[in-house]
């Protein structure tokens, strides 16, 4: 069985709108969700083999945040920007041929689209920082269970 971790990124800051949307860096929340979230994520006994994610730079920023608290790899990929359901699945299948656990960065609303397609358990939005976990049983096509999906709004108040 292999798992896989969808990991939306963190918020990112609208405030100089001259930024192209590839650009756009992380706000202060998201300067604080990112670690917090990956912290949770490894007190909960989790580990991904690898992460891959999109190059922007809110995603890359975020998935820095986790490659620093598991200490493995970070792949950027550029099929993770703007990504839809088929996107996901070629980098999967490409990943799963190495690691039995990965970790994707990416943005809505393909990330949702993708938990909702392959998961027992659709998810109306993965909010930033939102991190959903899928076992995955069979890989053509992709199928798994969902195992939990946290977010930060459920450790903040």
């Amino acid at each position: 069985m292999k798992r896989l971790y969808l990991v939306r990124h963190a918020k990112s800051s609208w405030k100089d709108f001259t930024l192209n949307d590839f650009d756009r860096p992380l706000n202060k929340r998201g300067k604080r969700d990112a670690p917090f979230m990956a912290q949770k994520l490894k007190e909960m006994g989790e580990k991904p083999n690898i992460i891959i994610s999109s190059p922007a730079k809110r995603t890359k920023k975020t998935a820095q945040h986790f490659t620093r608290t598991f200490d493995v790899p970070l792949i950027l990929d550029d099929r993770l920007y703007e990504a839809y359901t088929s996107d996901f699945e070629a980098v999967l299948k490409e990943a799963f041929e190495r690691y039995e656990s990965v970790m994707l960065v990416s943005h809505n609303p393909g990330l949702t689209m993708f938990n909702d397609e392959i998961s027992n358990k659709p998810i109306f939005n993965i909010p930033t920082t939102g991190i959903v976990t899928i076992d995955i049983k069979e890989l053509d096509p992709f199928k798994g269970k969902q195992r939990f999906f946290i977010y930060p709004k459920q450790y903040y108040s």
